[in-house]
This record gives structure tokens, C-alpha cells and sequence, in this order.
């Protein structure tokens, strides 16, 4: 230590950068760092106001308080997300910002402060490196740190922390975050457990309501002190399970039953269910201001992507603290390994439901024009036609007053070998082939005829694809068996045994055999699913007769296009189109409500009247009552066009 006068002398001469915090003859400035989790898991009016006082009570008599920063939320998140919870709580104590707005105080030309203080160091935060990069950031801007539970020294250098204070501190910041780690995965194991017990969390989905029952056995007392949710010690602990509303259920089913049958978008379906609020009752949200008494395209989303109507129970579909609420991926999911409540609907019927979404993602639904100033036109075979080289989904496009769909991949991305710069097709030959096509294999009287080889050609190939599956899930745990075998033989031959060799050797086993284990799996899977059979006879439930597209209504032609599932495919190559309808035992009866109508709409139009097809009569207007037109209707504008059979898929092809 410097003589006394020479400490005296470098007191009064020395300039700002040579003083520690809270030079002889001045008060130290000091602002209060907290942050307090929210309501959910603690009381954080009381808890904010604990840390200050305790704060307050640490502080020598040399330092005075200048400012309250703290934040009301986890101290997991990511430091540049904080600062957000505090809005829905309210402290009584002043607040000029939280912890982002004390480090730009702090980094700023004059922070008005000279020191900071938490009531622990591990408050701030729950990760040791956020918490170490607070703390570092002050100490480059000259500013210190202290804690409540530490020594306090006013007079010295921000950056002069005692050794046992700096590990103390990392000990206790690596003990709360192995904590919190601690905590959160009991809490997931926990929440896993409650998901296989079938019980629910949080509100009820649209279609159920929350029926309370004993957790312990004891009678349910809303009277009880305590109250309910084991909120007080002598509170009956209840959690809840679904029951299916009479009235809701029905329109979930609903709701299904229009995604699935006729593939309508989420805007169509909320305007069927408007149109009679009574027996589509509206949801309401979990804050009823938010309510608009009215089915929107967002709140018919919720309910079609809502897992727990297959009647499993489901957990960690969204994330709810962290990335704003984003959906977890699906592989994410934690579900029941059993139903345990009243389905509304089959599983595979959500499936189909989220394939509607993935297949019309980027396509509009509705038919007309496009809303953008520009569009001259509707194309009605849009959505339904992809390109057989590359995939992709040809759009529409005008020349010279003609209609064409193109396909013309980006610059930049993946083109397949013989696939051109751009691929036009005028829409008039696609619509030619594909009457053609509907009008011999899906309405006409020898369609079953004309499936006849189709069928079984359809049904060889789902089986040997599924056998090549097989195979190579076989081979594949083959080969891992083998690899696995050579590990072993390479310490049989080793004379000088490495321990570092070994640990390596073990960890690539362990790797193996993890690999291994998906692998059994997935073969198993493989060997209990059964390959889909097709049955013709679900064809013999749609009408007989015959409807040019390019006549009807775009409206009624695009639903026709929904029910049978087309998908049409050009092939450059050989310059044909593949058409491809799909029926189920589900959807069948849509299709043959939306053919039929077709029908009868082309009748009408042709003259003016008459016969419905089906009907069994022979009418002229409909050629394929009598016989096949043949090579009539096999002819294309396309050039040596080959219109394929159409196939039949799907999972319930044997229910009439």
C-alpha cells in the first residue's frame, strides 16, 4: 500500500479513469437489477419486492439508490429477448427499463451510475453465459457488479472482483442453471406422464368441454380452503379430463367432413359455418374480448390441426415461453400411447386433413381470376397439373389469347436432365385428355372393364414397393451388424491397446446401435402395416355420363376436381399426360354428390333439360350410357397422348 500522502496526493490530482467506484468525498450512484418470473410459477409482485428490500438492506451507508431495472419473465430466454413479460404484471415499484435498457444506460457517455446490485448473482439469469455476459459488459463500461450476499467494496475498480468472489459467483451460476435444467426436465417427465393419463392442459379444445375430477379420490368441494388444483394445503388436488360438447362435436366433424370430402379452404369452410351460428356455434377464445362471435379462416385452422380430436391426448405442440409461440415439429409431439377420450374423428382422418394442407400450400382455392390488378384470366385445371420431370406445380399463363400452363423452374434450382428452360401445354388439349379421361374411366359404362388389369397392376406395385422397403431396411441393419463386427475384430488385432481407441470404439457401438435400434423399428412397423388393397367397386357408386370441363362453371369444375382427387402430370418426354383420380371410403359419397351435379349441370347445358344421368336411361346426350366411344375419346391435342388407369388409394378402401 502507497505511503498516506501519496494517496492523498493521487486523490486530489488524478483524473476520473483513476478513481474506483465511489472516490473519498462522494456518494455512490447505485440502480437495482431484479427480475422475478411470472405469475404462473411465483407471486412476482411479492418476489420483486423482496429482492429490492434486501438489496437496500446490502447497501453501505456511502451509496445512494438512483434506479430500478428488472424484468418479469424466465431467466432462460435469450438475453435479447427480455424485457417483454413485465407489460402484463403490475409492480409497485418505479421502472426505467429492464436489463437491455441498464447495459445501453451503462455503455452510454453518461449512465448516471456507478455501480449495480442484484439481491444474488444468479438472479439476473439462468444461464451461466448470459449471466457471465452481463456481468462482463458493465465491468468494460466501469460499472460493478455486486450482489446482496457478497462483500461490497464502494472504493474499488470495477474490474478488481476478490478471487473468492469470482468463484463463488461461478458456483453459484453454474448450480442455477443445473438447476433449472434439473427442473425442467422433471417437469417434462412429469408432463409426459400426465399426457398418458389422458389428462388435459390448459382450455379444452373446440368440441370438448373440461369435465374436473380428484386427483386423490377425495369429494371435489369448490368451497374447500384452498380451492381447487392443490392451490392450499387443505385444496383437493383435481386435474381435468374431455368430454365431447353435444354440439361442437358435431361441427368438428363437420369441418372434417368438408377439409377432407371436398378439399375446401379454410376461408370456405368458415363462410359455410357463418351462414348458421346457431347450430355452428363460434369458439371463443381464452380471453373473451378477443371474441368476434363469428368463424374465421384462423379459428377453422385451429380446429383442423388440432391432434386431441383423434381422441389421444397431446402435449408440446407449441412452445409456449420461447420462439414466440411457433409450433413445435411434429416429431416433437408427445402423444398418448393409447386414445383416452371420445374421438370426433379417426386419426387417419387428421392425417388427411393435414395432406389437404401440404398439398394446397401455395395455391389458391378459389376459383376466378386472382385478386392482383393485373389478372386477365382464371386458369381452372391451376393446382391440379404438375410436371413429370421436375414435380413441380405448373402455373397458367396467356399468349396471344390462348391459355397455357408452364413450367418453368427458377434460376437456381434443381432441373432434372432433358427438362427444357420452360415447358408450355395449351389448356385446351389438357381439358380434351382429361374429358376424355373422365368420361371412359371414372363415368362411363365399362369403366370397371377398363380398371380391369389396372387394378391389379396398381395393387402388384403397392406390394412391391412396400417389399422393397422391406429389403432395404433389412440390408441397412446388415450392414450395421457388420460394421458393428468389425469394430470388435479391430481390437482382436490390436496388440497395443489405446484407452483412447477404446473409448472411441465404445462410443461408435453406442452410436450403431441406437442406429440399429430405429432401424428394428421401422421394420417392424414395415411388417405389421398392411399394403392398401384397391376396390373397384367403390367406381360402380359414382353416376354414369359425360361433362365437358371447359362448360362447366369454374366453381363446380374445381369442386369436381377436389372430391375425385385429380392430379394430372405432363410428361415431356413422351408427350403425354397422366390423369389420376382417387377414391375412398370416406369421400365417396362427397364425389358422387359433386359428380352428380357436374352431370347434370353438362346435361342442362347441352339441352336445357331432360334425363339425369345415372338414371339408367340412354339418353343421346350421353354416348357412354350405350357403349364406349373408344379411340374417340383417347384422342388428345396432345401427341400420342396415353391417358393412364386410374389408381385408387387411400386407407378405408373396403367400406362401402
Amino acid at each position: 500500500m502507497a505511503p498516506e500522502a501519496l494517496q492523498l496526493w493521487m486523490q486530489r490530482d488524478a483524473g476520473p479513469e483513476s478513481a474506483g467506484v465511489g472516490a473519498a468525498g462522494s456518494a455512490v450512484r447505485v440502480v437495482f437489477l431484479g427480475r422475478t418470473s411470472g405469475d404462473e410459477l411465483q407471486d412476482p409482485v411479492g418476489s420483486m419486492q423482496r429482492q429490492l428490500s434486501v438489496a437496500m438492506a446490502a447497501l453501505p451507508e456511502s451509496c445512494v439508490l438512483v434506479g430500478h431495472f428488472y424484468d418479469v419473465e424466465s431467466g432462460r430466454i435469450d438475453l435479447s429477448e427480455r424485457g417483454r413479460g413485465v407489460k402484463s404484471v403490475e409492480v409497485p415499484i418505479p421502472r426505467d427499463g429492464g436489463v437491455l435498457d441498464l447495459l445501453a444506460r451503462a455503455e452510454s457517455a453518461d449512465p448516471g451510475f456507478d455501480a449495480v446490485i442484484c439481491e444474488q448473482i444468479d438472479r439476473i439469469a439462468r444461464r451461466v453465459y448470459f449471466g457471465t455476459m452481463i456481468e462482463h459488459r458493465l465491468q468494460a463500461a466501469g460499472i460493478a457488479l455486486w450482489a446482496a450476499d457478497e462483500t461490497i467494496r464502494p472504493g474499488g475498480r470495477a474490474e478488481d472482483a476478490l478471487p473468492s468472489t469470482v468463484l463463488t459467483r461461478r458456483v453459484k451460476q453454474s448450480v442455477a442453471e443445473w438447476y433449472a435444467l434439473d427442473m425442467l426436465s422433471r417437469a417434462r417427465d412429469g408432463f409426459e406422464t400426465h399426457t398418458e393419463q389422458g389428462y388435459a392442459v390448459g382450455k379444452p379444445p373446440y368440441g370438448y368441454r373440461g369435465e374436473t375430477v380428484s386427483v386423490s379420490g377425495k369429494a371435489i368441494d369448490s368451497t374447500a380452503r384452498g380451492g381447487h388444483r392443490g392451490k392450499g394445503r387443505d385444496g383437493v388436488r383435481t386435474k381435468t379430463r374431455l368430454l365431447v360438447d353435444p354440439v361442437e362435436g358435431e361441427v368438428v366433424r363437420r369441418i372434417f367432413a368438408w377439409r377432407v370430402g371436398e378439399r375446401v379452404s379454410y376461408q370456405a369452410i368458415a363462410d359455410r359455418l357463418n351462414l348458421d351460428l346457431v347450430t355452428n356455434r363460434p369458439p371463443t377464445p381464452p380471453d373473451p374480448d378477443r371474441a368476434v362471435g363469428a368463424w374465421t379462416a384462423a379459428s377453422v385452422r385451429e380446429v383442423l390441426v388440432q391432434p386431441k380430436h383423434t381422441g389421444y391426448m397431446v402435449w408440446n405442440k407449441q412452445a409456449t415461453k420461447t420462439r414466440g409461440g411457433a409450433w413445435n415439429p411434429l416429431q416433437d409431439w408427445v402423444w398418448s400411447s393409447r386414445p383416452t377420450h371420445e374421438p370426433l374423428i379417426e386419426l387417419q382422418t387428421w392425417i388427411a386433413a393435414q395432406e389437404v394442407a401440404a398439398r394446397r400450400f401455395g395455391s389458391r382455392s378459389a376459383a376466378g381470376k386472382n385478386s392482383h390488378p393485373q389478372a386477365a384470366r382464371s386458369y381452372r385445371l391451376r393446382s391440379y397439373l404438375f410436371c413429370q420431370l421436375c414435380g413441380r406445380r405448373m402455373y397458367g399463363k396467356s399468349r396471344r389469347g390462348r391459355s397455357y400452363y408452364v413450367c418453368a423452374p427458377k434460376r437456381g434450382q434443381h432441373i432434372p436432365d432433358g427438362h427444357p428452360a420452360s415447358l408450355w401445354v395449351a389448356e385446351e388439349s389438357l381439358l380434351d385428355a382429361i374429358n376424355g379421361f373422365l368420361a371412359d374411366h371414372v363415368f362411363g359404362t365399362y369403366r370397371a372393364e377398363l380398371l380391369g388389369a389396372a387394378a391389379g397392376e396398381i395393387a402388384a406395385a403397392a406390394s412391391a414397393d412396400h417389399a422393397r422397403q422391406v429389403e432395404a431396411a433389412q440390408r441397412a441393419i446388415a450392414d450395421i451388424d457388420r460394421r458393428r463386427g468389425a469394430l470388435v475384430r479391430t481390437l482382436e488385432v490390436t496388440e497395443a491397446i489405446d484407452p483412447e481407441l477404446i473409448a472411441d470404439i465404445g462410443r461408435r457401438r453406442q452410436e450403431l446401435g441406437a442406429e440399429r435400434t430405429q432401424l428394428a423399428e421401422h421394420l417392424e412397423g414395415l411388417r405389421t402395416v398392411q399394403v392398401q388393397q384397391s376396390n373397384p367397386a367403390l367406381l360402380d357408386l359414382l353416376p354414369v355420363g359425360r361433362c365437358e370441363l371447359d362448360q362447366l362453371p369454374e366453381t363446380l369444375a374445381r369442386r369436381l376436381f377436389e372430391v375425385l382427387r385429380l392430379e394430372a402430370h405432363v410428361d415431356k418426354i413422351s408427350r403425354a399426360v397422366r390423369v389420376r383420380i382417387t377414391l375412398t371410403g370416406n369421400t365417396v359419397q362427397t364425389a358422387h354428390a359433386a359428380s352428380v351435379d357436374a352431370l347434370n349441370s353438362a346435361a342442362d347445358d347441352a339441352t336445357g333439360g331432360g334425363e339425369s344421368p345415372g338414371s339408367g336411361g340412354t339418353d343421346d346426350r350421353f354416348p357412354s350410357l350405350k357403349c364406349p366411344r373408344q379411340d374417340s375419346n383417347l384422342r388428345s391435342r396432345l401427341r400420342r397422348a396415353v391417358l393412364y388407369p386410374l389408381s385408387y388409394g387411400g386407407r378405408a378402401m373396403g367400406e362401402q
